[in-house]
Formats: structure tokens, C-alpha cells, sequence
């Protein structure tokens, strides 16, 4: 303080003192301009606050008081989201171009946003989040008005109202309600449990699509990449693009190279658009990456961007019908006018001995006399005819078909999404049981997809005890290489701790080798190179290129290559020795480098090459369109070798040994050469010593690729490999196989697979390494990318229709017997013995808890041991038929049986011999049910302690079937039996596991 003292105390001129003043004053509001200048550049997005906001910042005023806003009080909302729907480059330097937004959305375009649940929180509260209100979902009351809407149960209700009417009217209201009121009640239980069955499986298939459609982004958080649903992006988040991602909300390009877009889904338009910083960085939520990679700053979300707009605005069809529920409803078609048929058979003579005087009351008079009968008696007798007859109707048409069909589909698709299989699309569970060829790819779904390192050679040495004596310059190339030249990227939070690798698994094992044993600094490296240009990995190319320049060196820019090493090699002249020296190869040089890369893939593993090119600025062609500097192909200088390792799945040889006993052939498609390819086919079982002698049956996709139309059908059948394929080799793999009348299944992960996985009748997704694109076009994802999985699914596409065909054997045989029992007894006695009541309790049974009980059971290893099931196979097989046919005979025999000697047999009247009837034939379904557990295998009882929802169903059945026996004795028109009857009833019923043994024995034809 002193030396200030003195200082302003000293003698000085006062014009010099003031021109200083003025000079520090200017300075100081020059500096407070600049602070400011990016605020009043967003003259109009500016605006005063209209809502409280959490304190995030605390701004001192010159006179000494405080104020407290948020980073994102002043924004402009719709300014903001007008940005990128309107593509305004104007507007976008008024807001200080896209690094001068992220600091006004306080976001860092190299850390991104700090990521915390407080700053999450308040940018969803601000900027909303990123979700779309979708469609209000069909509610019960509308299910119940469907199910109501069936003609003949309209007819019922109308024959119910009458039969009211008229039973009130001739026995008063006291006792002439019960019948009337008894079809209500029945028909209301019938309407219900349909209705709910129908609404739960609504919901459930609305809960498995909502995950289906569950996408990932990387975005960069706190300085991590770190991978978050795409509902969980917000304004401000930095996201990381690559080829076949979905852009998760509307944003601008911040970094990147060689980014195309496909902009279809929201312009039509099947151009594809490039993307860059200068002239077009806007990006539309929805748009598709298909070539490239970069970061962009995410500006709006949800319902803010056209994409949310248009996404609220679809529903997704869950009432999609599969082929089989096609096949079924033909079927309940058929058995509908059979039904129809023989009930207005049996209308016309129970009206025929109506009034001919060949039926009698319960006191042995004739119900029809011309001198006493009334027109309400007669009117209330024909109702219940007409009730009697529409009933049967009921009862005929097989109504569970449709039901067993939803509740199979949505078994199966809970329990393989357990089996880590998510189903997109309904048709696909059926269509599996049906495959005879698959279709599928090598890394991640036969291997484990865990890669690393374990060759490395620099020339024609092979480098195993280290990098010391590999030369300094080499490393240092081999690290741009690495470094550069990757869509991955280390994260290393401080120096003690491990670092983090993000990327393929490719990437990040080369990454890992880089780091740990080469030595290599990515972050130091980043910041002393500049990337001139980027030509990205793809499938076709199967390498990837990148320009960079450092900082020191001006005029040299070095083109590095990474790709397939044969392809690579194919394109260098020379390479260099571990001491750094250059060597020309010659045709020996590049035999032994080619014997080299042919050991490491006969190893199993993975080859790929680095190499080089230095070129000085006068000579690098420069494009005169946008001035980006072009990579070249020839004349490069082999830098290394390395061999990655990925061992095979520990069950995908087993795996692979159950589709060939299943009759379904593998064929493996893949990009990786071909001596990797057959080394990896013989490790998992596709290819056999047997397989090697044979003709064409590992093919490298450019061969294929050339063969003419005739010699692709007549070869594709025996191929068990193709190595270095395309994806357009594996769309032509797929479209001949069709031709020659197979069900194919394909596996993929890429963009470019997209059009082979919507040509293949089922189209299997890879969820972990697939792209947005590839699940989009699937029909099934599979979660773990595993070959097993692919199997399971296979195994359950088998069951749905196996759990089908057991029901229809179940409800056909009840429907025959239903059927024939009331037809025969109306012509013998005038009379139906199974009442209105009783055979819609009968239907409800059948229909709702039989197919329950049958449409979820497990799938078995029996099934993989029959051949696939054929697209025109019929629904109901002779094995059916004949299970069918045996029961029902039985069944109709021991009613008929009961029906013209039950009074006589056990001494009772006629509605104790009614009841008896009714209960026998309740009780003999329910034990067929278990006969129709296995259609074809004669213990009936194998696995059943496993399935307690089965057990559980019939013990239900049989309580209720008590309770309408023994206590709704007015509703159900039953009697209460003794021990005795009860004993009868289930001892006939037990005869038919016995009769169903027997049926077995008797060779039918598949």
C-alpha cells in the first residue's frame, strides 16, 4: 500500500495522468464489450423471463446487489426451434455461429454437458423432453363393444330379451325370469372374459413394441461418452454420429467428416445429403446417417421437432394379422357354415315336432296342443328353440382360434424377449417355424465379439517380445495410423486411472494394443496433427483412410490406410523393416507377406494392415469443389500387420449341430478373407470334413458375385461359406435362395444390410452391434448377439404353430361333439340335452382357458428334431385327424349312451339325466386337454409338473364346473349328483387318456 502511496503521490504532469485514466477506462469497457458481444448478438432471442427457474448463477450489479437467473432464461424458445425446421444460416451467425449457441445452452462442444441430475432436470423442465405424445390407446369399454358386436350373440341376447319377456308373462316374475337372465348372464361372461383376454394381450403387445422401438445415441457427458436412450437426450447434449445411427432430435454439425444423411422418412426425397459446417449443418431429427461420422449439438427435442411432430401422429397397428391368424380365420370360416348348416337343421325339426306333438313336458304331456296352447306358450317354446339353435351356432364356430393365435404370439414374444429376442414384427414368430435356411454373420454372433491383439509384424518379423526394437519413426506412424484413423476414442479421467475405450470392438481392441503396448498418447497426438480429410470404414470398401498434417510440418501431409490386410497389400509397393528402412516389394516380398496374412486367418483370426503415404503439399491433388484433400490408393508403404483374436461363441457348435438336425441348413456370409473364414466354419460346426470335398462350398463373394443367374441357383445350395462378401452378395444369397423355394432367415448389423434383412422372410437384427437402420428393417432383434439366441427363436417360431395345431385338435373335437350330440338328440327326442346356458358355458371353457392352457406351453426339443414346418402344410394333419376322430367317437358314444339310456340305466328323471350328460361332457374335455399336450408322443404327462399356468387352468376348470353343478343349480339347469354320479362321470371322463394311448399306436402318415 505504501508503494501505491508514494506512486500516486508522485510528481507527475496531470494531462499524463488523465490520458492513462482514459486509456485503462477504454480498455476496461473494450473488455466488457467483448464479454458482451455474444449476448447482444441475440437481439430477438433474448427475452425477459416467464417462469422461476432454480439458481444457478449469482451476477453482481455496480451497485453492489445481486440478481439470479438461469443459464436459459433469456432463450428464445421459438426462435430456437425455428432454427434447424427453417435452415437459416443468418440466423445461425446471429446467435454466434454453433459454438457461440452451445455456450449460450451451456454446453461445451468438447465435454459437453455436465450431465448430473440437476442439470438434466432443469433442461427437460425447459426445453422439454425428448418424447412425443403418442396416440390415446384402445380402452376396455371399446373391447367389450367389440366383443359384443357379434351377430349370432346379438341373436342370443335378442332370444334372451324374449324369453324374459315371455317366461314373465306365463310364470310371473318371480320364477320366469331365470332363463332369460341366465342367457344374459352367460352371454355377459362370455363378453367379459373375451374382452379381457383382448385388452390385456392389447396391452402387452403395446409394451413390447414400445421397447422394440427403444434406440441408443452416444453423446459426451461430463467429458465421457456414455451410451443413453435417445428419450434421454436433451438440449445441449453433444451427440456422436456414425454410420446407420438415427439423428435423436433436430441439431447442428459441430465436427466431423464426410457425413451424408438419407432424409427420406421426412422429405421423401431418396437423395442423399451431405452435411458440413459451412453450408449446410443443419440436422432433422429421424434422418439416417449413411456415410461418415460426426458430433452435432443437439437444439430441440420431442415435440419441438418435425420428426416428434409426425411421430404423435402414428399409431402403431397392433392389430396386424399374421399369415397364420389369415389361415385360421378361413378355417373359423369353414366350420361356421358347417355350424349354420346343421343348426338350422336341427330349428327346422325341433319346430317340426313342436307342433306335431313329438315333444313332451317334464310330466310326459305334449308341449303343443292346438285346443289349449296359447300364443305366449307357443312364442316361448320357439324361442327357446331359436336359442337352442343359435347356441349351437356359438358353440360351432371355433372363436378361440383367433384367441389361441394372440395369446401363443404373446407368450412367445414375452418369453423370447426373455430368451433375448425382441419381436418387431408378429409375423415373424410363425414364419421362424417355417425356416430351412439361415443365413448368418461371423463376428459377434458365432464369436464372442471380444477382440484383441495377439500378432503383430512389422515387415517379415513378427514382433513378440515387445516394440523396443521397432524404430521410433514407425511407432510414431503406426500411431497416427491408430489414432486417427478410428471412430473410437480413449477417455482418461486423470493419470492414475485406467483408460476408458469407446468404439467397435475392433476399434477399441486396436485402441487397447495402442495404448498399452505401443505407448501411444491419444489426446497429446490429437492436439498435435490436424485430420485434412476422412473416408470412413465401410462393408464394401473394408478400409478406411484418413489425411492429416502436423502442426510443424506444413507442407507434408501423410494419408494413413487401415483395412483388410490383403486388400491393403494389394495396394502398396513397399513396407518398411523394424529399423525404419523402406523396401520395395517385389513378387517374393509379397508372396511372403501374403503367406504372412494366410497363417494368421488359417489361426482364426482377424487380419488387418496399416499403411502409409507422405505427400507434399505441390503434389496432393486438391479438390477444386469444396478444397478437401483426396486420399490416393496406390503406391503406399506397408506399415504393419496384426492379428486379432476372437474365439467362438462356447455353445455355438452345438448350436449349429441342432439347425442341421432340425433340417435347416447355416451358411456363414462374412467379410473377413477366406482362410479366416473356413478356420472360423470348421471351428463352429458349418463346415465338415465332408463339406471340404465338396464343390463350391466356400465362395468368396466377388465369385459369387460373377456367376451368371443359372449358376447362382444351381450353387447356392451347396455353399457353407462366403468370405469377402458385400452386403449386396448377401441380398443376392438371399434372393436365390427364395427362388429355389427356401425360408430364409439373415442376419445383419450394418446399414447396407438393410435391404437383404427386408428381402429375407425373417430379417434378424443384431442388437448390440446393429445400427438403427438394420433394426429398423428386422423383424427380429436379437439382444446378445448370439448365434444361440438365433436358435431359440427358431425353437419358439416351431412351437407357436405346434401350440396352434393342439389347440385346434382340442376345440375341433368338442365342436364335433357338441355338434352331432344335439343334431342326433333334437331328431330322436325332439329335444336338445345341452341347454342354451350350458353350451355357452361349454364355449367359454373351450375358447378362453383352453386356449390358455394349450397356446403357452414351452417349446420342446422334440421339435427341433422334425423337419421345418412347409409354407402350404396343412393346419389340421392326419396325426390331428386322427387323435380327433378317436376321442370324439368316444365322446359321442357315451353321451348318445346317456341320452336314450341314462333314465334307465341309473333310475333318475330327465333333468338328473341331463345333468349327467352336461357334466360328462365338461369333464371329458377337460382330461382331453391333456391328451392334447402331445400330438403325436404317447406320455401325455412329460414336463407337466413344469407348466403349473396349465395345471392351474384345469383345476380352475374342474371348481367352477363344480360350482355350476352343485350350486347355480337355476342358472346352469342342472341337479345336484352324489358321490356316486360324480364317481361316473370322471371315470368316463379318465377313459379317454387310455383311448388317447391306444389312437397313438395306429401308424398314420405325417
Amino acid at each position: 500500500m505504501d508503494s501505491i502511496a508514494s506512486l500516486l503521490n508522485a510528481s507527475r504532469p496531470a494531462a499524463a495522468l488523465r490520458k492513462r485514466w482514459r486509456i485503462a477506462c477504454v480498455v476496461i469497457l473494450s473488455c466488457r464489450a467483448m464479454r458482451a458481444l455474444p449476448r447482444r448478438a441475440l437481439v430477438g432471442v433474448l427475452r425477459s423471463p416467464s417462469f422461476t427457474a432454480i439458481n444457478m448463477q449469482s451476477f453482481h450489479d455496480e451497485d453492489g446487489s445481486s440478481s439470479e437467473e438461469t443459464p436459459f432464461s433469456h432463450v428464445d424458445m421459438g426462435r430456437l426451434m425455428n432454427l434447424v425446421k427453417e435452415k437459416s444460416l443468418d440466423d445461425l451467425r446471429l446467435l454466434g455461429g454453433v459454438r457461440g449457441l452451445a455456450a449460450v445452452l451451456a454446453s461445451d462442444v468438447d465435454t459437453g454437458i455436465l450431465g448430473n441430475h440437476e442439470d438434466l432436470q432443469l433442461r427437460r423442465e425447459t426445453f422439454g423432453s425428448n418424447t412425443y405424445i403418442q396416440p390415446i390407446p384402445k380402452g376396455f369399454l371399446l373391447f367389450i363393444l367389440d366383443a359384443i358386436n357379434d351377430a349370432f350373440l346379438l341373436i342370443l341376447a335378442g332370444c334372451a330379451v324374449l324369453s324374459l319377456a315371455f317366461g314373465i308373462k306365463i310364470h310371473g316374475i318371480k320364477d320366469g325370469w331365470y332363463d332369460g337372465m341366465s342367457i344374459f348372464l352367460a352371454i355377459f361372461l362370455v363378453v367379459i372374459v373375451s374382452a379381457f383376454s383382448n385388452f390385456n394381450q392389447d396391452r402387452r403387445f403395446r409394451k413390447l413394441s414400445a421397447e422394440s422401438y427403444v434406440i441408443e445415441a452416444t453423446v459426451i457427458r461430463g467429458g465421457r461418452r456414455q451410451d443413453v436412450s435417445i428419450f434421454d437426450v436433451v438440449v445441449g447434449d453433444v451427440v456422436c454420429l456414425k454410420i446407420g445411427d438415427q439423428v435423436p432430435a433436430d441439431g447442428l454439425f459441430l465436427d466431423g467428416h464426410s457425413l451424408r444423411v438419407d432424409e427420406s422418412s421426412m422429405t421423401g426425397e431418396s437423395n442423399h445429403v451431405e452435411i458440413d459446417g459451412d453450408r449446410n449443418p443443419f440436422l432433422t431429427a429421424g434422418v439416417k446417417v449413411v456415410d461418415g461420422y460426426a458430433r452435432i449439438l443437439i437444439t430441440s427435442v420431442g415435440m419441438n421437432t418435425a420428426w416428434g411432430e409426425m411421430m404423435s401422429s402414428i399409431s402403431r397397428d397392433t392389430d396386424e394379422r399374421t399369415p397364420l391368424q389369415e389361415r385360421l380365420q378361413k378355417l373359423t370360416s369353414s366350420i361356421g357354415k358347417i355350424g349354420v348348416t346343421i343348426a338350422c337343421i336341427v330349428l327346422a325339426v325341433l319346430s317340426i315336432r313342436y307342433f306335431t306333438g313329438g315333444t313332451k313336458d317334464d310330466n310326459g304331456q305334449k308341449e303343443f296342443n292346438r285346443r289349449t296352447a296359447t300364443f305366449d306358450d307357443v312364442m316361448n317354446d320357439m324361442v327357446n328353440n331359436i336359442s337352442a339353435a343359435v347356441t349351437i351356432i356359438v358353440v360351432a364356430i371355433p372363436e378361440g382360434l383367433p384367441l389361441a393365435v394372440t395369446l401363443t404370439l404373446a407368450y412367445s414374444m414375452k418369453r423370447m424377449m426373455e430368451d433375448q429376442a425382441m419381436v418387431r414384427k408378429l409375423s415373424a414368430c410363425e414364419t421362424m417355424g417355417s425356416t430351412t435356411t439361415i443365413c448368418t454373420d461371423k463376428t459377434g454372433t458365432l464369436t464372442l465379439n471380444q477382440m484383441k491383439v495377439v500378432q503383430f509384424w512389422v515387415g517379415e518379423q513378427q514382433v513378440v517380445s515387445g516394440v523396443g526394437f521397432v524404430a521410433r519413426s514407425i511407432l510414431e506412424l503406426l500411431h497416427q495410423g491408430v489414432a486417427f484413423n478410428t471412430a473410437g476414442s480413449v477417455y482418461k479421467p486423470n493419470l492414475a486411472s485406467e483408460p476408458e475405450f469407446t468404439g467397435s470392438p475392433t476399434e477399441k481392441a486396436i485402441l487397447s494394443w495402442a495404448v498399452m503396448e505401443l505407448g501411444l498418447e491419444f489426446d497429446e497426438l490429437k492436439q498435435s496433427c490436424t485430420i485434412l480429410h476422412v473416408e470412413a470404414f465401410n462393408s464394401e470398401r473394408k478400409r478406411s483412410g484418413v489425411v492429416v498434417r502436423k502442426e510443424d510440418e506444413e507442407k507434408t501431409t501423410i494419408q494413413h490406410w487401415k483395412g483388410a490386410a490383403e486388400m491393403i497389400l494389394a495396394r502398396c509397393s513397399s513396407y518398411y523393416e523394424s529399423d525404419g528402412t523402406v523396401k520395395a516389394i517385389d513378387a517374393e516380398k509379397r508372396s511372403k507377406l501374403e503367406q504372412i496374412i494366410e497363417g494368421m486367418a488359417a489361426c482364426s483370426l482377424r487380419c488387418i494392415a496399416f499403411a502409409c503415404k507422405q505427400v507434399i503439399r505441390e503434389d496432393n491433388k486438391i479438390s477444386e469443389e469444396n478444397n478437401t484433400h483426396r486420399l490416393e490408393e496406390n503406391e503406399l508403404t506397408l506399415l504393419g500387420l496384426i492379428g486379432l483374436k476372437d474365439p467362438c461363441r462356447p455353445r455355438v457348435r452345438s448350436a449349429v449341430k441342432g439347425c442341421k438336425l432340425a433340417g435347416v441348413d447355416v451358411k456363414m456370409i462374412t467379410g473377413d478373407n477366406i482362410f479366416t473364414a473356413k478356420a472360423i466354419a470348421f471351428e463352429c460346426g458349418i463346415l465338415t470334413p465332408d463339406d471340404a470335398n465338396i464343390d463350391g462350398a466356400v465362395v468368396e463373394g466377388q465369385e459369387f458375385r460373377n456367376y451368371s443367374m443359372q449358376e447362382r441357383l444351381e450353387k447356392v445350395g451347396r455353399i457353407r461359406v462366403m468370405a469377402r462378401s458385400s452386403p449386396f452378395d448377401k441380398l443376392l444369397m438371399v434372393q436365390c435362395l427364395k427362388q429355389k423355394g427356401h425360408v430364409v432367415a439373415v442376419t445383419g448389423d450394418g446399414t447396407n444390410d438393410a435391404p437383404a434383412l427386408k428381402e429375407a422372410d425373417v430379417g434378424l437384427a443384431m442388437g448390440i452391434q446393429g445400427t438403427t437402420v438394420a433394426k429398423e428393417s428386422s423383424d427380429i432383434v436379437i439382444l446378445d448377439d448370439n448365434f444361440h439366441s438365433i436358435v431359440t427363436v427358431l425353437r419358439w417360431g416351431r412351437s407357436v404353430y405346434n401350440n396352434i395345431q393342439k389347440f385346434i385338435q382340442f376345440q375341433l373335437t368338442v365342436n364335433v361333439v357338441a355338434l352331432v350330440i344335439n343334431c342326433i338328440a333334437a331328431i330322436s327326442s325332439g329335444k336338445v340335452p345341452l341347454t342354451t346356458v350350458q353350451l355357452l358355458w361349454v364355449n367359454l371353457i373351450m375358447d378362453t382357458l383352453g386356449a390358455l392352457a394349450l397356446a403357452t406351453e414351452r417349446p420342446t426339443q422334440e421339435l427341433m428334431k422334425k423337419p421345418p414346418i412347409g409354407r402350404i402344410e396343412p393346419l389340421i394333419t392326419w396325426v390331428m385327424w386322427r387323435n380327433l376322430i378317436a376321442q370324439a367317437l368316444f365322446q359321442i358314444i357315451v353321451l348318445l349312451v346317456l341320452q336314450l339310456k341314462g333314465r334307465s340305466i341309473f333310475g333318475v328323471n330327465e333333468r338328473v339325466k341331463n345333468t349327467l350328460i352336461f357334466n360328462t361332457f365338461v369333464l371329458c374335455q377337460i382330461f382331453n386337454e391333456f391328451n392334447a399336450r402331445k400330438l403325436e408322443k404317447k406320455n401325455v404327462f412329460e414336463g407337466i409338473h413344469k407348466n403349473w399356468l396349465f395345471l392351474g387352468i384345469v383345476a380352475f376348470t374342474l371348481i367352477l364346473q363344480v360350482v355350476m353343478v352343485e350350486v347355480l343349480n337355476r342358472f346352469a339347469s342342472t341337479t345336484r349328483l352324489n358321490w356316486g354320479q360324480w364317481n361316473f362321470c370322471c371315470g368316463i371322463a379318465m377313459l379317454s387318456w387310455p383311448i388317447g394311448w391306444v389312437a397313438k399306436c395306429i401308424p398314420v402318415s405325417n
